[in-house]
């Protein structure tokens, strides 16, 4: 009679993935970053992995972790391995009769710069099919299945990015406000409202300003930009405004700049594509139109 032993069992996926990505990024906190799960679960699955290969793949060390010679050398194939599958993915995404362009924004892109170029992409091609998904750090795009990324960002960061506008801050407030503002040293008698992720917005314009940075680091923080922008509008105090999220509050006298001097943070808003597969030909119009139109 036929004999059917049971075949040996790889290891879970997981654990490849969480043993690839702490590789490649070089700890485990980044990885459960890009993984979206907490460094214990990082830690847990390469431990299953190395206890199901016999191989120790990371020294454990007071200031995180490193590779060991194994670790090392099988690393490269992992990766090429996750980027292969990434590509496959792509691919059949794109098989669907109705494909659709899938866009990560960083939130306050998402909510305050990308809408009026989607309502006048849509009026251009009215049949596309556009979603939009908000990140807070930017997605691995040979891998996950995103057509486009737009974040505000050292543009250094990515080989593939094509710089839409250079981001640059300026102070910005209701008109109330703003009447009372003859000149830049009239902020120390101003609630000044902060991103909690551009923290050093404030001290970095001040110093440009010529003003003693250390009292621009006090005031109201917010985890959105986009509800600071309406707590701006409010008159609840001076906001540092990041000109493409801002334009179309100034434009509409929402708010207003009291002084002229701006400030180049040295970052931009990055428009990034996959090199490979090469974008679908909605996705390829998408970008094309958001490069020649976007730098408002």
């Amino acid at each position: 009679m036929p004999v059917s032993p049971p075949r040996p069992k790889g290891p879970p996926l997981n654990a490849l993935r969480a043993f690839e990505a702490a590789a490649r990024l070089g700890g485990i906190a980044l990885a459960a970053d890009e993984l979206c799960v907490t460094p214990g679960a990082i830690s847990q699955h390469i431990k299953t992995l190395e206890q199901w290969a016999g191989v120790k793949l990371f020294e454990r060390r007071a200031h995180g972790v490193e590779l060991t010679k194994a670790g090392r050398e099988l690393a490269p194939d992992f990766t090429a391995a996750f980027d292969q599958m990434g590509l496959a993915l792509h691919a059949l995404r794109r098989a669907r009769p109705q494909p659709a362009i899938t866009i990560a924004a960083l939130p306050c892109v998402a909510q305050l710069w990308l809408p009026r170029h989607l309502t006048a992409f849509r009026l251009a091609v009215p049949a596309v099919r556009l979603s939009v998904v908000a990140l807070e750090t930017p997605p691995h795009l040979k891998r996950e299945l995103f057509d486009c990324s737009l974040f505000i960002r050292d543009p250094e960061e990515t080989a593939t990015g094509i710089v839409l506008a250079r981001d640059e801050i300026f102070p910005v407030c209701a008109p109330a406000i703003a009447a009372r503002l003859k000149n830049p040293a009239d902020l120390s008698g101003e609630v000044l409202l902060h991103d909690a992720v551009w923290s050093g917005d404030w001290p970095l314009w001040a110093e440009a300003a010529g003003l003693a940075s250390q009292g621009f680091s006090e005031g109201p923080r917010y985890s959105l930009y986009g509800l600071a922008l309406e707590e701006a509008k409010s008159g609840a105090g001076v906001l540092m405004g990041h000109a493409g999220l801002v334009d179309a509050a100034l434009a509409r006298g929402e708010l207003v700049r009291p002084f002229a001097e701006s400030v180049a943070t040295g970052k931009a808003l990055v428009l990034d594509m996959p090199s490979r597969p090469a974008p679908s030909s909605q996705a390829a119009r998408f970008c094309e139109f958001l490069v020649q139109n976007g730098a408002g």
